[in-house]
Parts: C-alpha cells; sequence; structure tokens
C-alpha cells in the first residue's frame, strides 16, 4: 500500500507538471482565436472594403482587436464537406437554403446569439417575407430563424439575347426545349435549379397556377418523379452548349449564346456588362414559374469565435453596408429597410413594381430593377427548394446520367477514394500541427 500511494503521488506530480507546462499553452491559444474571425464564403460576393473595415467596427463596440481570415469556395459541396470531414473551425459560412437545411438536419449549426445592445442589434432590418422562406425550415425540434441570418436571395429565370430570341419565347420553359436553339443553350449545373426546372415544366398540367401544388410537386422526390427529371434533361441536352457553373454570363455578353438558365443577381451583371459593349440582354420568369432562393450566414458547429461572428452579423445588417455589398455582387440583400429602398428607387425607370411582399404597405408602385426585385405577380408562381435530404443519393446517380457522367461502379468508387483522402489530408494536417504545437511547447515551456 505504501509502495502504491508514492507511485499515485509520482503519477499525480508528472501529470500536474504536464497541466502546468499545457495549460498556459491552451490559454495562449484560446486569447489568439479569439482575435481571429474565420469567414468562409462565395468568392466575389461581399465588398471586400467591408471586410477591412469590420475590425475597426469590432472594435469601437467592444474595444477588442479581431483580424479576419477570409477564405472562399466555389461549390456548396466543397464547403459543406469541409466542415463536415475537416471540421473546420470556421466561424461564419454562407451557403445555399438547400445546404444549409441539410446542415441543420444533421445537427452542423449552432445557435445565433443575441446583442441586447438595440443600437447595434440589426438582425431585425432583414425583411419578414424572407424569414418567412427561412422558417420552411423550421421543425418543432429547432426553429430555423435562429441559426440563419438570410444575406442576398434572388429567383431564377432565362437570360436571353433580345436580337436574337423573342420575348414571346420566353416566357415558357418551352424555347429551352426548342429545337431551333439546338447548342446555343445554357444550363446551370446545379442539380437543384435543373431538378426545379425540369419537373415544373414536366408536370405542368399537374401543377396549373396554384403555387401550393408547385411547391409540393418541386420538393417532391419519387422515383416517378425522379425518371420524369432525367427524361426531360436528356430531352434537353441536343439544344445544350454546356452546363456552366459562372462561365455563361461572359458567352451570354459576346453574343455566343441565344439563351440560358441564370440567377437573377447574375442576369443583373450581364446585362450591364452586355449594354457596354451594345449587346442588350433581357431576363424573363417562364409563366409555368420557377424557383426563389437565398444564401445565408450560419454558424457551423466546430466555430471558435461566436462572439465576433455575432457582431459580423449585425455588422452587415446594416442598410448602407448591405447597399455596399449589393452594388459589388449585383445581387439582392434580404435587409429591406426603407433606407434601401430609397437607394434603390431610379426615377429614370418607366415600369413600376409592386414590392409590398418585401417593404411593406407604401411600396405598391415603385420604380425599381425588376430584376433584382421581382414584381409580387412573379414572386407568386416561384418557389423554395428544399435539400433532398435521404433522396439525395439517387438525384445524384440521375444528375450522373442524365449530363451524362456514366457514373459506374468505377466512378464511384473514384469519388468515393476522392473524399476519403481529402478526409484523411484534412485529419493528418490537424494531427501535424497538434504535433508541432506539442514540440514547440516542449522547447518553449513558457510561451508559445
Amino acid at each position: 500500500m505504501h509502495h502504491t500511494s508514492i507511485f499515485k503521488k509520482i503519477q499525480f506530480t508528472i501529470l500536474a507538471a504536464c497541466l502546468a507546462l499545457l495549460l498556459p499553452a491552451c490559454q495562449s491559444s484560446e486569447k489568439a482565436r479569439s482575435k481571429v474571425l474565420k469567414i468562409y464564403n462565395w468568392a466575389d460576393y461581399i465588398d471586400e472594403q467591408v471586410l477591412e473595415d469590420f475590425p475597426i467596427w469590432y472594435k469601437e463596440q467592444t474595444g477588442e482587436e479581431v483580424k479576419i481570415v477570409y477564405q472562399i469556395f466555389d461549390m456548396n459541396e466543397v464547403m459543406y464537406t469541409k466542415i463536415v470531414l475537416g471540421q473546420e473551425d470556421f466561424d461564419l459560412a454562407c451557403p445555399t437554403q438547400a445546404i444549409i437545411e441539410r446542415m441543420l438536419k444533421r445537427d452542423l449549426l449552432l445557435p445565433i446569439a443575441s446583442i441586447e445592445d438595440t443600437a447595434i442589434n440589426h438582425l431585425n432590418n432583414i425583411s419578414p417575407f424572407i424569414r418567412q422562406q427561412v422558417s420552411h425550415f423550421s421543425t418543432p425540434q429547432y426553429d430555423a430563424g435562429q441559426y440563419i441570418v438570410p444575406y442576398m436571395w434572388g429567383i431564377s429565370g432565362i437570360l436571353y439575347n433580345t436580337s436574337l430570341v423573342d420575348h414571346e419565347e420566353v416566357k415558357s420553359w418551352n424555347c429551352m426545349w426548342d429545337e431551333k436553339n439546338k447548342g446555343k443553350v445554357l444550363m446551370k449545373d446545379s442539380y437543384w435549379d435543373a431538378y426545379n426546372m425540369a419537373i415544373i415544366q414536366g408536370r405542368q398540367q399537374e401543377i396549373g397556377n396554384d403555387n401550393t401544388i408547385r411547391y409540393q410537386v418541386a420538393n417532391r422526390h419519387t422515383p416517378e418523379d425522379i425518371d420524369l427529371v432525367e427524361n426531360e434533361l436528356k430531352r434537353l441536352k441536343p439544344n445544350l452548349a454546356g452546363w456552366e457553373a459562372d462561365f455563361g454570363k461572359e458567352m451570354m455578353t459576346k453574343g455566343k449564346i441565344y439563351l440560358g438558365y441564370a440567377w437573377s443577381g447574375d442576369a443583373v451583371w450581364s446585362i450591364e456588362e452586355a449594354a457596354t459593349v451594345d449587346v442588350e440582354l433581357g431576363f424573363e420568369v417562364p409563366t409555368e414559374g420557377s424557383n426563389i432562393w437565398f444564401d445565408g450566414w450560419v454558424i457551423p458547429r466546430y466555430a471558435k469565435n461566436i462572439k465576433a461572428a455575432t457582431y459580423f452579423l449585425n455588422y452587415i445588417c446594416q442598410p448602407e453596408i448591405a447597399l455596399r455589398n449589393m452594388d459589388v455582387t449585383g445581387y439582392t440583400s434580404a435587409v429591406a429597410t426603407p433606407e434601401i429602398l430609397e437607394a434603390m428607387t431610379d426615377s429614370t425607370l418607366e415600369e413600376k413594381v409592386n414590392l409590398t411582399y418585401l417593404f411593406g404597405a407604401g411600396a405598391d408602385s415603385v420604380c425599381i430593377n425588376p430584376i433584382r426585385y421581382p414584381d409580387a405577380s412573379v414572386i407568386d408562381r416561384c418557389v423554395l427548394i428544399h435539400d433532398f435530404l435521404d433522396k439525395n443519393d439517387q438525384v445524384l446517380e440521375m444528375w450522373s446520367r442524365a449530363k451524362g457522367d456514366s457514373l459506374n461502379t468505377g466512378m464511384a468508387v473514384l469519388i468515393f477514394s476522392f473524399f476519403l483522402i481529402l478526409a484523411v489530408v484534412l485529419i493528418y494536417n490537424k494531427i501535424n500541427k497538434y504535433l508541432k504545437a506539442r514540440r514547440r511547447i516542449r522547447r518553449n515551456p513558457g510561451r508559445v
């Protein structure tokens, strides 16, 4: 017993010594991390000056220093994989709504804290209309509004060259399948958008003009619906010049493509760019209906600086900051205040738009860009797209077949191997960083 007691004392002494060495390092590391805000966003999706100004604003509000570490992604799936497999400690990410829903249901998000100081609490500047879209993702277990701060939103439609395509034609999705447009059509390389367009087109008789049915059908993923979408997309292929993620805007402005599926923000940019080279482009939402979408800020589960993240969200929801971000991106902010409405109103425009759904009473006849701010009648035929959730694999397999990617077993193994290697690399890097930190501690036990 005596020897056992001595042995335990030795163990305790060693453990205490180790803790004494590690604790200052951990505390120092946590303190250093509290001065860093890690943001993960799409490319060209924020005013860079806004990022530079935030640390100044943050210090004015809190008296604390913060540095932004900013990274970009070009695909929702890349962002999602990094957070799921790599457990990257981003404090903020800005995915599209369907991926946000997936992250919510897989418990990958933290609730957004509130700021009691009403002078800097700007989250209420988000339009109730956009908040209503967010509420579609709520369940009895959680309120989606507590996890998401909408950033930009828009609709999808057809971008077209007005000298090559008649306006009447683009009032229907049929023009995408019309033989005379063979090789002159672009489709977004996005299976959410493609699925929505194809099922709305293929189930038009069932949908009619009922937007409730349109919403149900667009988010229905039965084997029969998936087969219908596959057939519609295969029928579309002869007309396609390609599946694009970003280059379509340039091709449209150069007149090489007649028409293509487009997000409203891209359409704004493309129309403005085309005008500089005397090319006129137009944008139309077909009468059969389309989709409404939003990108939103979320705090991933592995975030380390929730305080700075919360302040940043309030910072960018200020009307003046929202206007700056809209000016750079061409997209429409979810912030909808009288200041925004006044700044975006353009008295030189002849067309008037009903925006009571977004800005409330008094905004029923506004001279404003109708692509950035669609009329209520257009919104009435647009629906929100959900994630495919448990049907995601089946939809992805269909998507690959429809595009002609030949996703056979070998390809599936290759894709799986890629993600496995990515996971191993991410884990290895984390272990390597940890070991390096431990070596630094051993060499310099008094500091990091």
